[in-house]
């Protein structure tokens, strides 16, 4: 979720977290618009006609996904010499999204624990035994937290289209997600004049944060009650929640890209930056949107 982009530092893209190409011409936007705005609008109908005729389908979008997000990242810490495992990464992450189908919560929590002991072997034996691993401990926090920012909380994403519903939540997420990038985008550029995190990511505003929460509060407020039925002020506190996680998502994989020095994850998507640049707002906001319809519908 990118919200909190303005002028006084420059915009990022409203979808995507990657700082702008000076390379390309993209105007005041700092991005290259069209391709930006081309490739959210196909990913966006997909997913609808996804949610429409074949809910679980989801379960694939989101692994593939994944996969290749977990790639993006273990191959960018790699560069770093970080030496994440990359195959237990994406192995177990596999498991841990797939788990959620058959067993819940159950299973997501059963694939996670199964993957960080594997992944702690791995790093331990992959000099062979006749060789002490190197950054061992380093290495492993790494490995647990790129697990459980990954797989871990996209699972959730899985776990709410199981429910009740569950296409429907997923459309109110995605649509509230949507509407806080796009809200946060134009007041940025618009009005944008006070940093919001300088020191993490200069091109985030407060007057951004403003623009996201307003769209994002309207846009929860209305699919909840038109797509859900539900209590309009749980489409309140919904759009309220996904602002905070999804800026506080954002700024950690700036971060993450600030220490490893790199202006993106990957170059998949023309205009977004990689997969990964695509989910770091969408990770937090997938358990938070979850853990709110588990509790209050």
């Amino acid at each position: 979720m990118k919200q909190g982009e303005g002028v006084v530092a420059g915009t990022e893209r409203p979808l995507g977290s990657a700082a702008p190409d000076p390379s390309k011409s993209a105007g005041k936007a700092g991005r290259n618009l069209p391709a930006a705005i081309a490739v959210g609008g196909a990913l966006g109908v997909s997913l609808i006609l996804v949610m429409v005729f074949a809910p679980l389908v989801w379960i694939g979008v989101v692994a593939a996904a994944l996969a290749v997000a977990t790639y993006e990242v273990s191959k960018r810490l790699r560069e770093s010499a970080v030496l994440v495992p990359r195959i237990p990464l994406i192995v177990g992450g596999q498991a841990i999204i797939w788990s959620a189908w058959p067993w819940g919560t159950t299973g997501v929590l059963s694939a996670t624990a199964g993957t960080v002991l594997v992944c702690m072997v791995w790093l331990l034996l992959q000099q062979g035994l006749g060789a002490a691993p190197k950054n061992y401990l380093r290495e492993l926090a790494v490995t647990i937290l790129v697990a459980c920012w990954l797989p871990l909380l996209a699972s959730f994403a899985v776990l709410m289209v199981l429910q009740e519903n569950g296409a429907g939540r997923v459309l109110v997420f995605l649509i509230g997600v949507v509407c806080s990038d796009v809200g946060g985008y134009v007041a940025g550029v618009l009005f944008g004049k006070h940093p919001m995190a300088p020191a993490i990511s200069p091109k985030k505003s407060w007057e951004g944060l403003a623009g996201s929460l307003l769209f994002c509060v309207i846009g929860c407020l209305l699919t909840v009650t038109l797509i859900l039925n539900a209590n309009s002020m749980i489409g309140v506190l919904l759009g309220v929640v996904l602002v905070v996680t999804g800026t506080l998502g954002d700024l950690i994989e700036s971060q993450v890209k600030r220490d490893l020095r790199i202006k993106d994850m990957g170059t998949l998507l023309p205009g977004h930056g990689g997969i990964m640049d695509r989910l770091d707002s969408l990770l937090p906001s997938a358990f938070v949107a979850w853990l709110v319809f588990a509790v209050l519908l």
